[in-house]
């Protein structure tokens, strides 16, 4: 088994309760978590401090999930983190919108935290332009 450091996801959620749910699943599954509610507050903390990957809804209040994968994709220092959209919308042009940007998965809402874990796990693995 690896002993590196944890991975760190960078979680952007306005609704407090799944934003807390996401915090806890993660930790108890061995990653570092960074939080956001807004996509300011999530581009800054980013910039600061990149992560490994990031699990972005597409509503937020500001920016949208959707700009905040473009200014991610723009900056050097975070062009190659790994997007994970969540979302409740489940319209298809949403989904190729994101997956146009270079997200590596699309999660709608309502999901099985153990399951999105296991989809960053999974985003990890694999290489960047992969």
């Amino acid at each position: 088994m690896a002993t590196g450091p944890a991975p760190r996801v960078l979680i952007v959620e306005d609704e407090a309760v799944i934003l807390r749910l996401l915090e806890v699943n993660f930790r108890l599954a061995g990653f570092e978590v960074e939080t956001a509610a807004r996509g300011e507050e999530a581009l800054a903390k980013a910039a600061a401090d990149p992560p490994d990957v990031a699990i972005l809804d597409i509503m937020l209040p500001g920016l949208s999930g959707i700009e905040v994968c473009q200014r991610l994709r723009a900056a050097p220092e975070t062009a190659d983190v790994p997007v994970i959209m969540l979302s409740a919308r489940t319209q298809d042009e949403e989904r190729e919108r994101s997956y146009a940007l270079g997200v590596v998965a699309y999660v709608t809402k309502p999901f099985e935290p153990a399951e999105l874990v296991e989809v960053v796990r999974r985003a990890l693995d694999t290489p960047s332009g992969a």
